[in-house]
């Protein structure tokens, strides 16, 4: 009985010791009642000592001392952390503590190695089972785990806005922008700015806004549940939810199938490949016409009118400048009492991650990343502000569809995360 008895007193004593010698009033006890690592280790020294003979058997006894020593040192330090309190007297605690665990140990028989494994194995799933069970009361200490857990670094806190930021701009659901702002009485640019999320320091969300100086309507953030192209060029075209009153099958209506419907034309704009994101399986379901820098043979299969496919492909890919100078001379080309009023939707290429010529995704030098994106970023903010200048009748309705997630982490880390700036022109 003393075999597994003694060590775990031991382990007890060293874990404990510390934390009652700091305990103060109010604190709360939420502390294993035995030492994990230095069981192990004193269920090793008894080993050791009776497997082992002469000199290596000091060695590796004077080892095993050592490395509980060291755990019973982090595990204090732990302690002294959480209250900000210097070491001073109590590093002699595990001095103390280490010494009368291992005399304790001199004299206790030990178990063969693979029974020690297994002691080992149950002891930690039994402790699983009961933190799952009373979580403020666990049964094992693990003072390198805390102890790495403390001083691994922290994340930048990504994910909440700052209360400033709330209150300085609106915040809203990312379904409802488009749904939201569209005006049925005129024609509608809908477009999704790619990797345009919302830049941490705020100068420069600032310097982002001014841009569009003298043409702003609204502006604001959401939140983008998945951040994916594909997925915000969907949702945020979503109109609502039908049901077939016969085989009651659940169908998607998006907004440019119900301007269609009161005499708009409806177009898509994209200067990649239709292929990329599986564009060509959804966007001739949901646009009349489609613009695109690159044709996907397949796009046949899922065109309603495939002959018309052919007038409206590029070559190659084509460049934001590229794509507003198209999506100007349609809009000049609506003008007028008798021209028949646009719904375009058009998601940018530019920023798209990674930025050409800077690596593979999520590769690349932050600074390097930073400078190109900024450039490329403002250029095609500045063709959106020149089109919505330029055509003052028309409503456009500018989105990110996610924030900068295919570049490195550490330029991750300058945006916040699923979130992504909305502005209204005209």
């Amino acid at each position: 009985m003393k075999k597994i008895l003694y060590p775990l007193i031991a382990s007890a004593l060293i874990t404990i010791t510390p934390f009652l010698v700091t305990f103060e009033k109010g604190q709360d006890i939420v502390r294993g009642l035995f030492g994990f690592s230095e069981f192990v280790l004193l269920l090793l020294f008894a080993w050791a000592r009776e497997r082992f003979k002469g000199a290596f058997r000091m060695v590796l006894l004077a080892a095993i001392s050592l490395l509980l020593l060291a755990v019973a040192w982090i595990d204090l330090q732990n302690l002294l952390a959480l209250k900000n309190w210097s070491t001073g007297v109590y590093g002699v605690i595990p001095l103390l503590t280490c010494a009368l665990a291992v005399a304790m140990m001199v004299k206790v028989p030990s178990f063969p190695f693979p029974t020690i494994s297994f002691i080992v194995f149950v002891s930690l799933i039994f402790h699983l089972a009961m933190l799952n069970w009373n979580a403020s009361q666990p049964l094992a200490q693990f003072p390198v785990v805390d102890y790495l857990s403390r001083t691994a670094p922290k994340p930048v806190e990504r994910k909440v806005l700052p209360e400033s930021f709330v209150q300085k701009y609106m915040v809203l659901d990312s379904v409802t922008v488009t749904h939201r702002y569209v005006d049925s009485l005129r024609s509608n640019v809908v477009i999704l700015v790619e990797s345009w999320g919302i830049p941490m320091e705020d100068f420069r969300f600032t310097e982002e806004l001014q841009i569009f100086d003298g043409v702003v309507q609204q502006l604001g953030v959401h939140s983008r549940m998945y951040s994916r192209t594909r997925t915000a060029e969907r949702e945020d075209l979503m109109l609502g939810f039908t049901r077939d009153s016969v085989t009651h099958a659940k169908d998607t209506i998006f907004l440019p199938q119900e301007f269609a419907k009161k005499g708009f034309k409806t177009a898509f704009f994209f200067g990649g490949d239709s292929a990329e994101q599986w564009r060509y399986k959804y966007i001739y379901r949901i646009f009349e016409n489609a613009y695109f820098g690159g044709f996907n043979p397949n796009a046949r299969l899922y065109a309603v009118d495939a002959p018309r496919l052919d007038s409206t492909l590029f070559k190659e890919a084509l460049s934001d400048s590229a794509m507003a100078a198209k999506i100007d001379s349609v809009l000049s080309n609506s003008v007028g009492l008798d021209s028949v009023k646009c719904f375009i939707a058009w998601t940018t290429r530019d920023t798209k991650f990674p930025l050409q010529g800077l690596g593979r995704a999520y590769q690349g030098s932050v600074n390097e990343n930073d400078s190109v994106y900024t450039v490329r970023l403002q250029g095609t903010l500045r063709l959106i502000a020149g089109l919505a200048r330029k055509h003052p009748e028309v409503r456009f309705i500018v989105q990110g569809d996610h924030e900068p997630i295919l570049s490195s982490v550490a330029f991750q880390e300058r945006f916040y995360k699923r979130w992504v700036p909305f502005i209204v022109l005209n």
